[in-house]
């Protein structure tokens, strides 16, 4: 272990400066630098004879170096990058209720404890069902918009389901002012589909979406909520080949929902993704 390799090198050594014992505080001694070891004449120390005071000193900076390392152990362990957006990667039939009228799906609604957009308040609660073999997959904060709530300037993803035969689905979250200057917008007041979909066509994509790439617009109205749909054919896509999306916009904020396979996926699993994407609502 490297402690006990320090340790013994530093046996081998007079020190000249004695630390005192306050610094066995671990934080004191992160920040502190231990004197430089003085030049030895003769490395034979079985015959040098240490003063009684001497060797206590001695005693003492190696119990401390001792500590430090022993503290820079526990630092290591205990200090940690940032966690990831809270996931639960088992299968969600294990933890989530059946939908009412399909048992082969389950419902997700989010809640504030799933995002730190609904914590704050930015994003209105939303569901979707998904098949119960789905499982939630972590979303860096960087891309969970942790690190810039409640004000966030750029889109960021809520959360993410993914299963390897079926393909994956997101909830992407855009601030509203990135689309309009108009407060409490509604989807209708941005624009139409299509310019919507131009906006906000890379957050789908994973990278960039041509025009010539939307085979279908169309929208839907769910009481006084709407919604744009769309199906996408995206062959350089990040996320798949194959696209389906749906937006609409409540309170601050535009939230998208993205469903995503590769050309084998989208064979066996394309009315799976639509009957979710149709599920979505907020």
């Amino acid at each position: 272990m490297a402690t006990s390799a320090s340790t013994t090198s530093f046996s081998h050594h007079k020190l000249s400066t004695p630390i005192s014992s306050s610094s066995k505080s671990y934080p004191s001694l992160l920040h502190s630098s231990f004197p430089p070891e003085p030049n030895i004449i003769s490395t034979n120390t079985s015959s040098l004879k240490l003063p009684t005071t001497t060797t206590q000193q001695t005693t003492k900076q190696l119990t401390c170096r001792r500590d430090f390392l022993t503290g820079i152990a526990l630092v290591s362990v205990l200090v940690k990058e940032p966690l990831a957006a809270e996931a639960r990667e088992v299968e969600v039939g294990s933890y989530l209720p059946p939908f009412p009228t399909d048992s082969s799906f389950v419902v997700f609604k989010a809640t504030p404890k799933d995002t730190p957009a609904l914590r704050a308040g930015n994003v209105q609660p939303y569901e979707f069902i998904l098949p119960p073999a789905w499982k939630q997959t972590r979303i860096a904060n960087i891309l969970s918009g942790n690190y810039c709530q409640p004000k966030c300037a750029e889109p960021w993803v809520e959360v993410r389901f993914e299963n390897e035969k079926q393909g994956k689905v997101q909830v992407v979250a855009s601030p509203l002012i990135r689309l309009t200057n108009k407060p409490n917008a509604t989807i209708e007041d941005i624009g139409s589909p299509e310019k919507l979909i131009a906006s906000l066509g890379p957050f789908v994509t994973g990278n960039t979406l041509d025009p010539d790439e939307v085979l279908e617009t169309s929208v839907e109205k769910h009481g006084d909520q709407t919604y744009y749909t769309y199906v996408l054919e995206t062959p350089f896509a990040l996320t798949g080949a194959h696209n389906l999306a749906k937006a609409t916009a409540k309170g601050n904020t535009v939230i998208l929902f993205v469903a995503s396979a590769n050309d084998k996926q989208w064979q066996t699993s394309k009315n799976t993704l639509k009957t979710m994407l149709d599920s979505f609502q907020i």
